[in-house]
């Protein structure tokens, strides 16, 4: 019998979406903007100490192999022909920080991550098909705090009248971002080191990472980023779109371990666009005041500034948005970040065990319709935007006899609204124009609950395309756009229409206000738990504490005195 023929649907664009706690890789027809197959690992993250969050670079590495291998072998069993992928574009989590030896290929630690940020919803990268798809490094996950102590340190050396780094980064001095965490390698880990010291280190994000291997590793990789991941190390000079020596001298960090920075949309073995980025192309926000929520691990609230580097004086940060070609303008984006949103489910999942998978929450939640006054504030690493405030610590309030798990649930889903109503109030506050609406994307948006809940809490529309793997298409879309590829035009009259799904708020403003200030008094008692040496040190000793290890000392020594009065041997 004869074989079946293959189905010829035109240029076809990959897209690798690696995110915090997955990693995928996605097929779309760039004539239509369809998906077509994608398959799906989860990756896992350590905890070795609390506040530390690391990745195993090489596990991350692999999970993309598999991922491509799964998805090439569906669409063969589709009888789709995957000799018409013509490029593959990767998006990353942005911050998680790696370091690895440039002669073996080999981590030189664990991934370290910024304090934890998207079920997939981070940096990317594209190749052409026909490129060899081989390939780690020391990996710093965004989620981790280790690095208080270095930013406090840090902070007294910037003057007050003069805040250069915030100035030429548009980030504030935090330990989210990628500098301090490599800052951190340096100073603690010999492995490192020893190998910046014999010339051996590379360093990079994710994307750089995952572009060095997939290009051919300790035999010719390319060691490269884009714009968008550069500009969120802290070290990314966003005005000259160079890395800075000032900023580099400041953070003593050799230059030398830096990759080159380029477009994100261009070919050079690979081409990435962070994660943030590459969802605001996927959602078509090319227009100056266009704006999308992902909603992933975390929540991540971008608005496209146009040409104009445009800084917040409400506590979001100023990053790039993505620039289309190595000839083309680049464009700006306000962003806010919150750590904590898909990444509250799976805490009720594996840490309280409420729920036995992630789907559950929105049945709990539906049961009772409401939190009956249960407010939970889930600071795991501190509070992000707009309040950067490394001090809080999760808490959950005004519970009652009544409280039961599904209220608790329902609280999960509103917490990631509340916190989404602070980064929009910022926003609009910073714009001086407020959103008529919200485009939103991302694994979270097929809970209706939570999707009927955020328009409730910001009393706009929400508007969820059909298709919520934006992510993976705005790297898609950059990488079929790039010159020498051309399989995907962003010409907006090429740009195929979306289906959308819109949630009108069903409450009354005032309610809605009602809900949202007693979410702020929650918020502020979350402030202040912890110390730098409490949630750093990780040293267990009583000790730790002068008052209570005195009292043990002077209680023993009372004891032994008392047994030797009393003559007891």
């Amino acid at each position: 019998m004869a074989a079946a023929k293959k189905a010829v649907l035109g240029p076809l664009v990959g897209a690798v979406d690696q995110g915090t706690s997955s990693t995928r890789f996605l097929v779309f027809n760039s004539k239509t903007a369809e998906l077509l197959s994608h398959h799906q690992v989860e990756i896992k993250q350590e905890f070795p100490r609390e506040g530390w969050v690391e990745q195993d670079p090489k596990e991350i590495l692999q999970s993309v192999y598999e991922c491509i291998e799964k998805t090439c072998e569906k669409l063969g069993e589709l009888n789709i022909d995957i000799s018409n992928i013509k490029a593959i574009g990767v998006s990353n989590q942005r911050e998680t920080t790696v370091v690895w030896d440039k002669l073996t290929g080999e981590p030189l630690y664990n991934a370290v991550a910024a304090p934890v940020s998207p079920g997939p919803s981070d940096p990317g990268a594209v190749f052409p098909s026909g490129s060899s798809i081989p390939a780690a490094g020391t990996s710093s996950v965004w989620l981790d705090l280790r690095t208080q102590s270095t930013v406090e340190n840090l902070s007294k050396r910037i003057p007050g009248n003069n805040n250069f780094v915030k100035s030429k980064t548009g980030l504030p001095l935090s330990t989210y971002f990628s500098a301090v965490k490599l800052r951190w390698l340096l100073d603690n880990v010999r492995k490192v080191q020893k190998a910046v010291e014999e010339d051996r280190a590379l360093f990079g994000t994710i994307d750089s990472w995952l572009i060095w291997s997939l290009t051919g590793g300790a035999n010719g990789g390319v060691h490269c980023t884009d714009v968008t991941n550069a500009s969120r190390t802290m070290l990314f000079n966003i005005h000259s779109l160079e890395w800075d020596k000032e900023l580099c001298e400041f953070f003593e960090i050799p230059m030398k371990v830096l990759p080159n920075v380029r477009s994100s949309s261009e070919i050079y073995g690979l081409m990435c666009l962070g994660d943030q980025s590459a969802a605001l192309v996927g959602q078509m926000c090319f227009q100056d005041g266009q704006a999308k929520n992902t909603y992933g691990t975390g929540c991540f609230l971008l608005c496209n500034t146009g040409r104009k580097c445009v800084f917040s004086e409400h506590g979001l940060l100023t990053t790039v948005a993505y620039k289309l070609g190595r000839d083309k303008p680049v464009y700006y984006a306000l962003e806010g970040s919150v750590a904590i949103a898909g990444a509250v489910i799976r805490w009720l999942r594996d840490n309280l065990g409420i729920i036995k998978s992630s789907e559950e929450i929105e049945k709990l939640a539906k049961e009772v319709g409401t939190s009956y006054g249960c407010y939970f504030v889930p600071a795991f690493s501190g509070l992000y935007a707009p309040y950067w405030e490394p001090s809080a610590r999760g808490i959950i309030c005004g519970l009652t006899q009544f409280t039961n798990k599904c209220h608790i649930a329902f609280a999960a889903l509103e917490a990631v609204c509340f916190q989404t109503r602070e980064i929009l109030d910022a926003m609009n506050r910073d714009c001086g124009i407020p959103l008529s609406h919200l485009q939103v994307d991302g694994g979270m948006t097929n809970n209706k609950i939570l999707m009927q809940l955020q328009a409730d809490i910001l009393y706009i529309p929400v508007v969820k395309p059909s298709m919520p793997e934006t992510t993976a298409l705005g790297a898609a879309m950059a990488a079929g756009a790039a010159e020498g590829v051309g399989v995907w035009s962003l010409e907006p009259e090429d740009l195929s229409a979306v289906t959308m799904e819109r949630f009108e708020p069903q409450i009354n403003a005032e309610e809605s206000e009602i809900r949202y200030s007693t979410w702020k008094k929650a918020v502020m008692k979350s402030v202040g738990w912890v110390t730098t040496q409490s949630s750093e040190s990780g040293d267990p000793s009583i000790f730790c504490s002068l008052p209570l290890g005195f009292f043990i000392v002077s209680s023993m020594v009372m004891l032994i005195g008392a047994r030797y009065i009393s003559g007891i041997p």
